[in-house]
């Protein structure tokens, strides 16, 4: 492999974006062509159902994150005094922004970790920690003690959600690497919807002063326990395998996950997974996290790369999403509905249905135009959200409306939330996640970690400030900053986002080479269906000989 690694090496800076043809014709040496070919060929083949069974079974960690939001929501409005006392406005922002902050922290140390113990440990821990802080919040009859189960379900949370995404990105076939993390963002949706609907289930249960939401709470450990245990049959990602020098258990990975590939196109992929971290794989071992973060902040490339995925997660969560999450029911209850946490589900519904619609069209339509179009849309709504609050008499002081009546402006303002989520879960919900693919893989774990830092960081902004902000400077306001977030993020989409769809981990940091690289992947895109048209052609022939 040593030597298949060299006489490769020196070939290795060849670039769709440079005209492919011509590239491809002027090599000498004919075994390039021919590895270039079994690269190629083994991303063609089918990939087994173990792939797709493996990224669904990791994905279960969406969940952790996705039940945790969803079961907050009717938590605030039914636990009345179990804590001691009512919940002001401010003890609802603490224990919601709580758990961001654990995330924040679980998803450093996570980070630290990926590197050196694989991807799988981080995850298992996940579990652990999240069974301890669901049990802390279910025992709880003190705010101090809800809080601190709140912050260390958040420790779980973090963890899981900076390692699945990155561990999917990396076993997954390129043409299916989309829709398999999308999984990931389906499990959160999932998990909201059921926690809405046990939520609003138990709110039913017993009169003012019940308890019951204790076992809405509680039944949230059972996600985790299911996958600490499922992890056992996954085996860890061969990008992670090759870089600890594990070479036949990488190619015993592939071969799972590629079951009709040649022993050539896995040894092909093998060698260019070490290509892309030979000179990188030292550094894995031996450089602290500080000369990690250095090198991503002094290499413009891969700083372009790592900025761009934290841009588009940053308007994931400055968009305001998830102030329906944590608030939907206190903002129906707001609004007049008389049973807000059943017309919350409406929003974890379609949160849900329309993550199923990102899975369908992530790969077929690409990242870029999904965006383009939905993040536009979020930013319409969210103006209609603000012109109906604004007709919507509400008590600024006690955040209670002034009216009997629901009237047009609240059916409205349903209609446009709804939208808005649809057009949230399709687009930005997934492909924040999916930006782990842009991070090369020398500093994947330490760039995935800035990544969910960002989730995390921008999330307690939005967590810890929406009822204040709803307060201060009006729902009204609220809405129309969260609009003008989203319209900002557009015009940083169409300038600085590239379309990466289908191409090799190991080919896409090449993109950020050229800029922030949108025109140089639109030319690769063009230039990859034209070789692949090449291939299909001369391979027509052959096998009619």
């Amino acid at each position: 492999m040593a030597s298949e690694l060299h006489s490769f090496d020196e070939k290795k800076d060849i670039k769709f974006g440079d005209s492919t043809t011509d590239k491809i014709e002027d090599v000498s040496d004919s075994a390039y062509a021919e590895h270039l070919a079994n690269l190629s060929g083994i991303e063609a083949t089918a990939a087994s159902k173990a792939a797709w069974l493996i990224s669904i079974t990791v994905s279960l960690g969406g969940l952790l994150f996705g039940y945790d939001t969803g079961y907050i929501s009717s938590v605030l409005v039914t636990i009345g005094t179990s804590l001691g006392h009512e919940l002001t406005s401010s003890d609802q922002e603490l224990v919601t922004s709580l758990t961001s902050g654990g995330a924040l922290v679980g998803a450093v140390i996570a980070g630290l970790m990926a590197d050196k113990y694989g991807r799988k440990l981080p995850i298992w821990l996940a579990c652990i920690v999240f069974v301890i802080g669901t049990t802390l919040q279910t025992a709880a009859f003190h705010l101090p003690q809800f809080a601190v189960g709140r912050f260390v379900v958040g420790l779980g949370v973090g963890s899981a959600a900076m390692i699945v995404p990155l561990y999917i990105s990396e076993l997954a076939p390129a043409r299916f690497r989309g829709r398999m993390v999308a999984f990931n963002n389906m499990s959160v949706t999932f998990g909201q919807l059921l926690a809405s609907g046990i939520g609003a289930g138990f709110a039913q249960v017993g009169g003012k002063g019940s308890q019951a939401w204790r076992a809405t709470v509680g039944i949230g450990a059972a996600p985790a326990i299911l996958l600490a245990g499922l992890l056992f049959l996954v085996p860890e990602s061969p990008r992670q395998l090759v870089a600890h020098g594990k070479v036949d258990a990488a190619n015993v990975v592939l071969l799972r996950i590629y079951p009709s590939s040649s022993e050539e196109q896995r040894r092909a992929k093998i060698a260019s997974i070490e290509m892309s971290i030979s000179e990188a794989t030292q550094t894995m071992v031996d450089d602290s996290v500080f000369k990690t973060l250095a090198r991503i902040f002094t290499t413009p490339a891969t700083f372009r790369a790592v900025f761009t995925a934290c841009c588009i997660m940053a308007i994931s969560q400055l968009s305001g999403f998830n102030t329906l999450m944590y608030y939907s029911a206190t903002l129906f209850k707001i609004v007049g509905f008389n049973n807000a946490t059943a017309v919350a589900i409406t929003v974890s519904a379609t949160n849900f249905v329309f993550s199923w619609v990102n899975l369908v069209i992530v790969d077929k339509f690409g990242r870029r135009m999904i965006l383009l179009v939905t993040v536009l849309s979020m930013s319409i709504c969210l103006v209609i959200a603000a012109i109906a609050f604004s007709y919507i008499p509400i008590n600024l002081h006690t955040l209670e409306v002034e009216s009997d009546e629901i009237g047009w402006p609240g059916m409205l303002l349903i209609v446009v939330i709804i939208i808005f989520v649809a057009c949230y879960s399709s687009g930005v919900a997934t492909i924040a996640w999916i930006c782990t693919e842009l991070i090369p893989h020398e500093v994947r774990a330490v760039g995935t970690m800035l990544n969910t830092v960002t989730c995390w960081s921008t999330n307690i902004i939005i967590a810890s400030t929406f009822l204040s902000m709803m307060k201060g400077i009006t729902p009204s306001g609220a809405f129309g900053f969260y609009a003008g977030i989203c319209f900002i993020g557009w015009l940083f989409i169409i300038f600085c986002f590239p379309e990466v769809r289908g191409m090799p981990l190991e080919n896409v940091r090449q993109v950020f080479e050229h800029g922030f690289g949108v025109r140089y992947a639109r030319r690769w895109q063009k230039e990859n269906k034209q070789f692949a048209k090449m291939n299909a052609a001369a391979q027509g022939p052959a096998m009619g000989h």
